[in-house]
């Protein structure tokens, strides 16, 4: 049965395609982006859309009053580690406040169920790999630890209030519209400078790892929970894979038809040498299962920055 879906940040990377995937599927949604990083041209028409910050409450609070949602897809973050790390302020300013304003007007206007993105930045240094939702939580940079911190504003909203929620911690998400700009997606920042034919900077010796997960295979699951959201819970998603970066960069060169040789450049302050996550959890709950390979996902984020970048 279609719902009013609320999703913000959804003139983001993967915010657009939640977006998409919920329209496809006859809901009725409204987006809330301040465009500081998303884009307007990523939403179709049939949606209603707000250029407001979820740190300016009482333009949120209008936002609510006025679409009243029955399901929230919270996707609005500072999401830079190197941006959290000079400037934590800033960071738990949107991610921790603006993430508090988001549960507060869900629960006063009686939203019945939220998704909260979250990430694999909130574990600390593995103790076991792949890491399962049980694993020690002592974040690295202070994006995983404003991420982490929402994450126990809104158990305290679920226990107090009674919000049925899912927090997915993504591993690396990669994919169309992803921003090729800063250090956030270094599938999009490989695949553009690759294509203009630049040479990429790897930050270490290339061998650091980490989980990729296409951002189709993102959405899926969060279409899934929002149709089986009863209880509240913490998922993981990653394909429980280690990639190195090496590997990466080798694998977007490849799909655009290079042989460039990479940058190497001291390992950036903040960043765990490995990283991969079990999604068991989501496997079972879901039944959700990834469906594409790096290979493949690669492929389709390079061919469309190719199409992005043509005249």
């Amino acid at each position: 049965m279609p719902v009013r879906a609320l999703v913000t940040g959804g003139a983001g990377f993967i915010g657009s395609h939640v977006v998409d995937a919920l329209l496809h599927e006859g809901h009725d949604v409204t987006v809330v982006d301040d465009l500081s990083t998303g884009r307007q041209s990523h939403l179709s028409p049939e949606v209603r859309f707000y250029q407001t910050s979820v740190t300016d409450f009482d333009g949120l609070a209008k936002v609510f009053a006025s679409e009243r949602p029955e399901f929230v897809s919270h996707h609005a973050a500072q999401k830079s580690v190197r941006d959290s790390m000079a400037n934590p302020s800033f960071d738990a300013l949107v991610n921790v406040v603006g993430s508090v304003n988001v549960f507060e007007l869900s629960v006063r206007h009686g939203c019945e169920r939220l998704v909260f993105a979250s990430t694999a930045a909130v574990y600390s240094e593995p103790v076991h790999l792949p890491m399962s939702e049980s694993h020690p939580v002592r974040a690295q940079s202070a994006y995983g630890t404003s991420k982490l911190a929402a994450e126990g504003y809104l158990q305290f909203y679920g226990d107090v209030y009674g919000t049925r929620y899912v927090v997915f911690r993504y591993a690396n998400v990669y994919g169309p519209r992803q921003d090729p700009k800063g250090e956030a997606g270094v599938v999009a920042i490989f695949a553009k400078r690759i294509l203009e034919g630049q040479r990429p900077t790897i930050y270490g010796d290339g061998t650091k790892t980490r989980d990729y997960v296409f951002v189709s295979d993102v959405v899926s699951a969060n279409l899934a929970a929002m149709e089986s959201v009863n209880h509240s819970d913490v998922m993981n998603l990653g394909r429980g894979i280690q990639v190195t970066d090496y590997e990466i960069f080798d694998l977007v060169r490849r799909a655009a038809g290079s042989d460039i040789q990479p940058v190497y450049a001291d390992k950036r302050p903040g960043e765990a040498d490995r990283v991969s996550l079990a999604a068991a959890r989501a496997a079972d709950l879901l039944k959700w299962k990834p469906a594409v390979a790096p290979e493949e996902g690669i492929q389709r984020t390079v061919d469309y920055f190719r199409d992005a970048i043509a005249p």
